[in-house]
């Protein structure tokens, strides 16, 4: 059994690590490149990701990356500052969590898997032509290749959605906001510290790493409409971010005087995907190619990760039918795709409050729960369905740990 993953950040290799459990032979392809090694953003690995991490044995790899992030200072222009304890938030809400930064997570993964997975770096897929035993795959670079099955776990903007489904407008449904992340240097001495300023419509943070020399700057902005950009045009996209912050105080000039020389910058509308399956014929969708959330605000790395787990499992539970396979994957994860949509719209309003009444009520709400005893803390994070605990509360399949070779 041939596989094709098109994209090697977090899905991908997840997907490889459990195909090859179960006796597939997995090649990863990756438009960049080599792997991504510029730090990425911090990504939060709730309860049911990291049940996954440790049923592959990485869990201490894992823990010995995270951030360190302990504490977050909250700012508003002409009030005094509120610190707040970070496990007074997560703590309560999640029994199992880690951040980490997004690069560290994927070489991880990838370190995890490129002695039993075939990854090829530096070309895209082409063309797709399914027949009714194979897909005959051709490539920007390389020479024709024929697999059982493709998968596209190349994100937001996937390339294998585009070709085997259609046009991204007709999925991606926009929740009303932008994101935008920059590495900077580390000019506040941040260490196990995140600053956050927050404005109408608009909400700054900046935070570092242990064992990071620099810092990121998280820019996130309310809009009633949709911006005119292209997703690879970083020139316009940056023009978009200045603009947004223009009049903004505190750091905000200092970081945004930074866009001209950062080595990495990221920029992209909040955006959820929503489609009526993941799979035609041969060809399948995991993580943000499939049911993306939305961009830092619905926890999309640990439901990529959820999604590659139950994929992998029902795919190999099901061959020869690959079909049965697909379906049960789809049945298996719609409940828990639907709460996270709903989490993070949820998410988009309170992290951009859109009026000054909103700052001022989230600065309240930061302050109560900072001063909460952690038992009353923990028992209203339970009463919360709608909040972290939506992932908490997911109950993983178990799948065999070794069906065994596949032709």
């Amino acid at each position: 059994m041939r596989v094709l993953i098109s994209g090697a950040s977090v899905a991908g290799p997840v997907l490889a690590y459990w195909l090859h459990r179960y006796g597939f032979e997995c090649t990863v392809l990756e438009r960049a490149p080599a792997l991504r090694k510029t730090g990425g953003h911090a990504v939060d690995l709730l309860h049911p990701a990291m049940d996954i991490i440790e049923r592959m044995g990485l869990r201490e790899e894992v823990l010995a990356k995270t951030t360190g992030t302990e504490s977050l200072t909250l700012e508003r222009e002409g009030s005094t500052p509120i610190d707040i304890d970070i496990s007074r938030i997560l703590g309560p809400a999640s029994e199992n969590h880690a951040e980490v930064m997004r690069d560290d997570l994927g070489e991880i993964f990838y370190d995890a898997t490129r002695a039993h997975v075939e990854y090829v770096f530096g070309d895209s897929i082409a063309t797709l032509e399914q027949h009714p035993t194979h897909v005959h795959v051709t490539f920007d670079h390389g020479d024709p290749r024929d697999f059982d099955l493709v998968i596209g776990a190349d994100g937001l903007h996937s390339n294998t959605r585009r070709i085997v489904f259609g046009d991204e407008s007709q999925f991606a449904h926009f929740i009303g906001g932008y994101l935008s992340v920059l590495t900077v240097p580390n000019h506040l001495d941040l260490s196990k510290r995140m600053v956050s300023l927050a404005a109408p419509g608009r909400t700054v943070g900046l935070y570092s790493a242990d064992r990071a020399d620099d810092a990121r700057a998280i820019f996130l902005f309310r809009s009633e409409n949709r911006l005119d950009y292209h997703h690879r045009d970083t020139d316009r996209q940056k023009e978009l971010l200045r603009a947004a912050f223009a009049d903004i105080g505190w750091e905000v000039p200092r970081l945004l005087a930074e866009l001209d020389h950062t080595p990495a910058f990221y920029f992209d509308e909040i955006t959820q995907l929503r489609m009526d399956h993941w799979s035609r014929g041969r060809v399948g969708l995991v993580g943000d190619a499939a049911y993306s959330p939305g961009p830092a605000i619905g926890g999309s790395t640990s439901l990529a990760v959820v999604g590659a787990y139950v994929l992998a499992g029902e795919l190999a539970t099901a061959w020869p039918d690959h079909e049965r396979g697909f379906t049960a994957y789809e049945r298996e994860l719609a409940d828990y795709v639907e709460r996270s949509r709903t989490f993070a719209r949820r998410m988009a309003k309170q992290l951009i409050p859109d009026t000054a009444g909103k700052v001022w009520l989230l600065a309240q709400v930061t302050r109560l729960v900072g001063s909460l005893p952690a038992g009353v803390a923990r028992v209203l994070s339970r009463l919360d369905t709608g909040g972290l605990r939506v992932h908490d509360e997911v109950r993983l399949k178990d799948y065999p740990a070794l069906i065994g070779p596949r032709g």
